[in-house]
């Protein structure tokens, strides 16, 4: 039947205008819908009749032996046998009752009264009436039922009322209506198309200048396949956004979904994991036959590694591995025996290196598109999209902003914009300025600034020493990252904190290394000098230092003792097993070479505040006094930097510009 007489059998005029169509539909009685609390009514009101409709006859239950002894003409007006319950109930007269209900006995106008008991056997108590009757004991009326009919058919029936109230409770929370519990291999990927209302374009991404391009490409292929067709080309089949969280592969997924003008099927990777064993494949099984039946169109599939996780190294040995019987699904479906033109293949994810082979290789994601984070002129584009919301002041300077957030990704800039907005309102302020953008990234960068926190006076002395070894240790190396400031205002679960401004390179040499591992032990080396001892302040920085330097000599290759090899473990054949890829002996040997390194720069950290101790007990006196410090302060201490990276040349410009 097509869609005009449906029209016509619903009433439905499809002749008639739209408005009007609707204003009818408007007016119309809509029917009420099912709903499971309409159940536990029914239940409810049945118990409800059960107890206001039934007998208000005063009954006690005796024993058979009392009940045999008022069997008499005189005592019992009738006789009501229930065989199937084997009880039998009989009416007694006011005096038999008040005998036998003794204090219990209220007769309250009623000429009626039961008694009733049970008896072992029915054809025991048949005889037994058939002899009292022969002597004339009792002549009345004997009349035999079933137990109480209404009561016996609620309590039969209930049991399967609440099994399938229950059932259909399950089907609600497992998808909807009655056929719940059989669509959950149904596909739970939501449709974006024009419909929907898609507002994100490629205008709202900022930055990513690369990754928008190789993106842009997929929907132009879409929009005018035969320029590319006309060469011999083809679209790929998958392209897999890769990148650090925040930085903008989600918002790169909706951009898309904004532009293509074919359908957009999205869902997350954990959407196919399921209880049941095989659910994952049928919906990844239905995604594809939906997507086949309004192809052209891209399905995206968010946090891929939930179920594309590399096959064979699941540590449950000998276990049935839904996950991988769900990816062998994906894998057959992106590219296998059958066709499968028209469907492009979105994913994204951060963690592209536990991802299965086969999942990589080109006709299933032909492209890797690597989302990085931001640099200095892609975060100035970024913070243009999210300042225009924030009502500003005239001291907000974007490249200033964007200078003072290295390693900020995108949803990190959002952060920061958001928060300034926050501690503007929260002083009361008209707009939102420079100042609340700094104390902004200190919030993100340091935590909460904790002004109320108890320290003793000792407390307050070793954390500014520490404080102050960083920032002279940092000062007087020439690859440490360019100081900013450094505070003792506990933040977070730390007591102090030191801001730096690194310096945006792509490769980092030995020399980088050794001499940042050199200002993160500057902390511990000034409480070693000035106070001979050692504190639990420094655990950061000593987890810190250590990562560092075993990166450096067992993975990146620059220790002097096992120089150019690397023991990284790129594919993850290692994450599972109990074995290493070097031996017991360069085990050692790694661990001893860590630990010399260590002990070098600890050494020389030292050296350097022994050199500068005047200088250190200034700078943790200011700090003492002020609790914080700017790099004008420690410049005025320490003198100029006999080194300036780019880092500190555009913090200089920056202060002069501002200045």
């Amino acid at each position: 039947m097509d869609t005009k007489n449906q029209q016509i059998n619903q009433g439905i005029n499809p002749k008639q205008p739209l408005k009007q169509r609707q204003k009818n539909s408007e007016t119309q009685p809509k029917k009420p819908k099912f709903n499971i609390y309409w159940l536990y009514l029914i239940v409810i009101a049945a118990f409800a009749a059960t107890f206001f409709w039934n007998d208000k006859t005063p009954t006690k239950e005796v024993s058979y032996s009392v009940f045999e002894q008022n069997l008499s003409n005189d005592c019992v007006k009738k006789i009501t046998v229930f065989a199937s319950a084997k009880s039998v109930e009989a009416e007694v007269d006011a005096a038999t009752a008040k005998k036998i209900f003794g204090s219990d006995f209220d007769a309250k106008d009623k000429e009626t009264f039961k008694i009733t008991t049970r008896f072992g056997s029915i054809d025991e108590f048949t005889k037994k009436l058939e002899q009292l009757k022969k002597d004339n004991v009792y002549t009345g009326e004997i009349a035999y039922k079933e137990e109480n009919g209404f009561i016996s058919i609620l309590f039969s029936i209930l049991p399967f009322l609440l099994i399938f109230g229950f059932f259909i409770l399950m089907s609600r929370n497992m998808g909807g209506g009655l056929g719940g519990i059989f669509n959950v291999g149904k596909s739970k990927a939501q449709i974006f198309d024009k419909k929907n209302g898609q507002k994100i374009t490629f205008k709202d991404v900022a930055g990513l200048e690369g990754a928008k391009q190789e993106v842009q490409e997929i929907v132009e292929f879409l929009k005018q396949p035969q320029k590319y067709t006309e060469l011999g080309g083809k679209i790929p089949k998958g392209a897999l956004l890769v990148g650090p969280p925040g930085t903008g592969k989600t918002l790169l997924a909706k951009a898309v979904a904004g532009e293509a003008d074919v359908p957009f099927y999205s869902l997350s990777g954990s959407d196919f994991v399921e209880m049941f064993v095989g659910v994952g494949a049928s919906r990844v099984r239905d995604l594809f036959r939906q997507a086949k039946s309004t192809a052209p169109c891209i399905i995206f599939i968010d946090e891929i590694d939930a179920i594309g996780r590399a096959r064979g190294k699941n540590p449950n040995m000998n276990v049935n591995d839904e996950r991988e019987n769900t990816l062998n699904q994906l894998l057959t479906e992106m590219d296998g025996f059958g066709s499968n033109s028209g469907v492009i293949i979105l994913a994204a994810t951060n963690r592209a290196d536990i991802l299965d082979k086969a999942l990589l290789r080109a006709g299933r994601f032909d492209r890797q598109i690597h989302v990085d984070l931001p640099d200095v002129h892609e975060r100035k584009e970024i913070f243009d999209v999210h300042l225009r919301p924030l009502k500003l002041d005239n001291t907000i300077d974007k490249d200033f902003l964007a200078r003072q957030t290295p390693g900020f990704s995108g949803a990190d800039i959002a952060n920061v914009c958001n928060e300034a907005a926050l501690i503007a309102a929260r002083g009361n302020k008209k707009a939102v300025g420079k100042q609340d953008f700094l104390d902004a990234v200190d919030r993100i960068v340091g935590g909460l600034e904790k002004k109320t926190k108890i320290m003793t006076v000792e407390e307050k002395r070793s954390v500014a020493f520490h404080e102050a070894g960083h920032a002279t240790v940092s000062w007087m190396t020439e690859h440490a990252n360019p100081l900013v400031k450094v505070t003792i205002v506990p933040r977070g679960m730390a007591l102090g904190a030191a801001w730096y401004l690194p310096e945006e390179r792509q490769l980092t040499t030995a020399e980088h290394i050794l001499d940042e591992v050199c200002a993160l032990l500057g902390g511990r080396a000034a409480e070693n000098v000035f106070f001979n001892t050692a504190s639990t302040g420094a655990l950061n920085d000593l987890e810190r230092a250590t990562k560092q330097i075993y990166a450096m000599v067992a993975y990146y290759g620059m220790s002097p003792n096992l120089p150019n090899v690397s023991y990284y473990d790129s594919a993850g054949a290692y994450e599972y097993g109990f074995t290493k890829p070097y031996s017991e002996n360069t085990g050692q040997n790694i661990d001893a070479e860590v630990k010399k390194i260590i002990n070098e720069q600890f050494e020389h950290a030292k050296k350097i505040l022994q050199e500068n101790e005047a200088g250190v007990r200034q700078i943790a006196q200011i700090l003492i006094e002020k609790e914080v410090l700017f790099s004008e302060d420690v410049k005025a201490i320490l003198g100029e930097r006999p080194w300036k990276s780019r880092g500190e040349e555009l913090l200089d410009d920056s202060n002069a510009k501002n200045n």
